[in-house]
């Protein structure tokens, strides 16, 4: 019954359906008794004994978990699913008599008081996620007990004090998150004996000491963060023995010295220069081969800039964006360690004398860069605004996909209905008409940035080439080609590499194709499209291409 328009309190009598399995009533309205602060449907399931997963996710129980929750000893429950349910108070203390609970997820919660002690006792734990509420006190040592965890998520309360040292000896842990909490002093050193553990997140905490040498001992390692600490001493040499790694986020510490020799040697290998530094080409220890982004901190805004792609990269992970594999912050020296792209920009294939982009790769880029876009914009909690999208921003790698990179200007909102103001703008001819009048920042700006960019990309002209004055903008001189004359106005370069083809309908592909564009750069941005509503139109486009060319 997920996803429906579900309301009223969960009965109590589905106690009473004693061989039931599954509950499964996520995404409704679905409220606890009204006058009840406690979720007694909860307590009801006593008599469940057949039941397996319990799912209430994101409904707006708004109460309290009662104790006698606990008491559904005798049941084979195993999933107990609940983020985002209004749940307050603290959790039950009879968590212990759960024994069969393999996964517990109560985040984004308003969950207070202390993580209780009884949570030790849940022996077949795996996963146990709580984070975001306001859980106060500190980690019981309990927890170490649950022999079985492979996640805990923490991040984003209240707690404080230390990690208990003995988190090192839960040997199946694969994923620790304790980001944006009180916690204090060193890590401990057992935690870098987790040899299975894939993410870690200490960031936004007031830890201190220096990172060790065993830290090597991650050997699984994908992802770190560490950064919003008090860390000091030097930058660990070895970020090199890290084999799987694709996220190092230190940025924000106190580390001294030099930027590790793991970076190789960058002065003969300059790939390019942007508003804040400069691009190099470096080599791991382990032979792979890497972008890094220096900043020039003498440049004013440079460190808003380097910590906004901070911020942003923390949070964003998809194929058509580019991966930040580690970063560095001192006094002296901030950088990015990027993925590297072995195609260049997008910029250098359309302006090269060299380089011809036939129809469908430019589709294909067109396709990326939405696909990129529409995750930025809708596929996390927290969207994510470019505010810089051009072509010398997209970057292709060596089969030619492309990846959204430079993230130095970009703005996190909250809700896909918000917008922000700021004083610091894109690139001329790319941005929007609100975002160059009054700087006001929303998703729809990119939309129009990419509008711009498609157009720009059949018609092989820069939206602030010289034939474009104050009277004719690049999106008026298409739109008013775009009824008879369209080939007219097509880059040459890409008409001769379409020779041979049906030029009829190659004239209709473009035609649909420049529609899209004109659409998205509409000067009022409620006209504009939802990127969205952009991708499937492309990806129609180029399943149709490339159907046609087998």
């Amino acid at each position: 019954m997920n996803t429906n328009l579900l309301y009223g309190s969960i009965p109590l009598n589905l106690g009473s359906l004693k061989y039931l399995k599954i509950i499964s009533v996520a995404e409704n309205q679905l409220t606890g008794e009204p006058g009840v602060p406690q979720l007694r449907f909860l307590s009801s399931l006593f008599n469940c004994s057949s039941l397996e997963s319990l799912v209430v996710t994101y409904n707006p129980l708004n109460g309290i978990m009662p104790d006698s929750f606990g008491n559904i000893s005798y049941s084979s429950l195993r999933d107990f699913y609940a983020q985002g349910c209004q749940i307050k108070g603290p959790m039950p203390t009879t968590l212990d008599s759960l024994t069969t609970l393999t996964l517990l997820s109560l985040d984004h919660n308003n969950i207070s008081g202390n993580l209780p002690p009884s949570l030790g006792g849940m022996r077949s734990l795996q996963r146990l996620v709580l984070h975001n509420n306001s859980i106060e006190g500190h980690i019981p040592h309990e927890l170490c007990h649950t022999r079985n965890l492979g996640e805990l998520s923490l991040g984003n309360n209240k707690i404080s004090g230390l990690i208990p040292d003995c988190i090192g000896n839960l040997n199946h842990l694969q994923i620790l998150l304790l980001n944006s909490n009180n916690l204090t002093s060193s890590i401990p050193v057992n935690l870098w004996n987790l040899e299975s553990l894939l993410f870690l997140d200490l960031s936004f905490n007031s830890f201190s000491g220096e990172l060790p040498a065993r830290m090597r001992n991650l050997i699984s390692l994908q992802g770190i963060d560490l950064s919003w600490n008090q860390i000091s001493g030097n930058i660990p040499s070895n970020i090199g023995a890290f084999q799987s790694l694709n996220y190092f986020n230190m940025s924000n510490n106190m580390f001294m010295g030099p930027i590790p020799q793991t970076f190789g040697d960058l002065k003969g290998n300059l790939l390019g220069a942007g508003s804040f530094g400069s691009v190099y080409k470096g080599i791991l220890s382990d032979g792979t081969i890497v972008a890094v982004k220096v900043l020039n901190m003498q440049m004013e805004r440079a460190s808003k800039s380097f910590n906004a792609e901070c911020n942003v990269w923390r949070a964003i992970r998809h194929r058509n964006l580019v991966k930040v594999i580690t970063s560095c912050s001192s006094p002296e020296v901030r950088a990015l360690v990027l993925q590297y792209m072995s195609n260049g920009s997008l910029e250098k294939w359309l302006y090269s004398h060299n380089y011809c982009l036939n129809l469908l790769q430019r589709v294909s880029v067109l396709v990326d860069v939405a696909l990129a876009l529409e995750y930025l914009h809708h596929g996390q909690s927290e969207l994510v605004v470019h505010c810089d999208l051009k072509p010398s921003n997209i970057l292709l790698d060596d089969e030619m996909v492309a990846h959204v990179g430079d993230f130095g200007l970009a703005k996190i909102l909250a809700n896909i209905k918000d917008a922000t103001q700021t004083r610091t703008l894109g690139t001329l001819g790319y941005i929007s008409p609100e975002y160059g009048y009054a700087g006001i920042v929303s998703t729809r700006g990119d939309v129009y940035s990419f509008g711009i960019m498609l157009l720009e990309l059949i018609v092989r002209k820069k939206p602030t080439d010289e034939m474009f004055a104050e009277e004719l903008s690049l999106r008026q001189w298409i739109n008013a080609s775009l009824t008879d004359r369209v080939l007219e106005v097509v880059d040459i370069g890409l008409l001769n590499t379409e020779e041979g083809r049906d030029m009829n309908a190659t004239e209709d592909i473009i035609f649909s194709i420049m529609e899209i564009g004109l659409r998205c750069s509409e000067d009022v941005p409620e006209k504009r499209m939802d990127i969205k509503d952009v991708v499937p139109q492309l990806m129609k486009i180029k399943l149709g291409l490339e159907s046609s060319r087998n």
